[in-house]
């Protein structure tokens, strides 16, 4: 059994189903409580053989088979039919991709959809007189109701996916794992069954030692296997921290896109739209790549450097957007200001030298500041905070020079001077 199909077997229905029925969207199907074991789930699921059981085509002719649910308890049993398909590939299906119908044969009238279910494929019938897709059927005592069902691949199922498997179980887990029933259905032509691989890097120029006030990622997708994607891919990053005090971290994200950063919007959730990739993509179009450079903003509520964590998620733009694909990363992040003495302050003053001039050379360079700096704003309010960081640390300095410079008569002068370029540098 495929991962796809084994983790949303016996689940109750309690994740929406969306279904192309007259353009709406289906409301979760009734939960019932499933059977705690399979002596109390006593329907038995068979599936026969399809015919004219050859492989399928994309567009081309479908397979018939009977699907029939068998019970043999001494009571009546309810039935809520739910048909699972998994594409062996790298792509999700889409409700087009495959061709699904179901007649009853020996069952009340029966009404049927193709719909999604945590990124799956998913083909729902349910009796036509019910009052909506919730509605079940009743399996007699020692009886069994019995349906034809029809499958095919439509013109559009992705060249990256191969042979389509179908599981007959039922959405509220009336059917034991072991009396389920399956089909592979082999697709012409066999390819090589590969999948999407995406991963972050982590590069030269990132501040992981110091203030950690900057991140360069490089997000990386790569397909194997033969064929390509026949829809566009959409990612969306996810920013997380581990400080729970923290409401607002207020991140700055860019994009290196056509050659040059650009900013990209940072949504309340602290996730980003990346630039989609086009329809096509396969093996043969080689590493996609996007540089990504993740600051925090003027405003961050982050006081300290904190653990980061990116998550992107992959997904279809359309029809099914369940992420299908998933990448993270982790990197310390703090306000640019942390630890960082400002450019051009020496380490100690060197003896002798006039009180004045750690001052100047200060000044000096943090005009040059926002011309280095990659963002305004974090220029801005990385200027501000050096500024008054500078005329604290200066004070001690100025005054003992002051009280040693009224010596002479001329050392008041000074002292007036350099009082007044301090006054207008706070």
């Amino acid at each position: 059994m495929s991962a796809r199909i084994a983790h949303r077997l016996f689940r109750p229905a309690a994740t929406a189903v969306v279904a192309a029925v007259a353009g709406t969207v289906l409301m979760p199907l009734s939960a019932q409580a499933a059977p705690s074991d399979d002596a109390q789930r006593p329907l038995v699921m068979e599936m026969g053989t399809p015919a004219p059981n050859g492989p399928l085509t994309r567009g081309g002719a479908t397979e018939t088979f009977e699907l029939t649910v068998r019970n043999p308890a001494q009571k009546t049993q309810a039935f809520h039919p739910w048909m699972l398909g998994d594409a062996t590939g790298a792509s999700p299906l889409r409700t087009n991709d495959v061709v699904f119908k179901v007649d009853a044969v020996d069952a009340p009238a029966t009404k049927y959809f193709v719909g999604h279910q945590d990124g799956g494929w998913q083909g729902v019938f349910y009796p036509a007189a019910g009052k909506g897709t919730g509605d079940g059927f009743d399996v007699p005592a020692n009886g069994k109701l019995t349906w034809k069902v029809t499958v095919g691949l439509g013109a559009g199922y992705p060249t990256n996916d191969g042979d389509f498997k179908l599981t007959a179980t039922s959405l509220n887990g009336e059917v034991a794992q072991n009396h389920q029933a399956s089909h592979t259905f082999k697709a012409d032509p066999q390819i090589k069954a590969g999948h999407l691989k995406t991963w972050f890097t982590k590069k030269p120029g990132s501040t992981m030692d110091g203030p950690n006030e900057r991140q360069f990622l490089d997000l990386n997708y790569l397909a194997t296997g033969d064929g390509a994607f026949n829809s566009a891919l959409t990612s969306r990053l996810y920013l997380s921290y581990a400080d729970p005090q923290v409401k607002d971290p207020a991140f700055f994200v860019q994009g290196l896109i056509d050659g040059r950063w650009q900013d990209l919007k940072v949504e309340g959730d602290n996730s980003v739209t990346l630039p989609t990739i086009a329809k096509g993509f396969g093996a043969a179009s080689g590493p996609h790549t996007l540089p990504l450079r993740i600051t925090l903003g003027v405003h961050t509520q982050l006081k300290k450097v904190t653990p980061i964590t990116a998550e992107v998620r992959v997904a279809l733009p359309s029809d099914n957007t369940y992420p299908f694909e998933y990448a993270h990363v982790q990197f310390p992040l703090g306000p640019k200001s942390e630890g960082t003495a400002p450019a051009g302050k020496p380490s100690a003053q060197p003896a002798g030298t006039p009180a004045a001039q750690p001052v100047a050379a200060t000044a000096a360079s943090v005009t040059a500041a926002p011309a280095a700096a990659t963002d305004a704003n974090l220029a801005t309010a990385t200027a501000t905070g050096s500024l008054a960081h500078t005329g604290a640390d200066s004070r001690t300095g100025l005054y003992a020079g002051v009280a040693a410079a009224l010596v002479a008569l001329g050392a008041a002068v000074t002292w007036l001077g350099v009082r007044r370029r301090r006054g207008s540098s706070v």
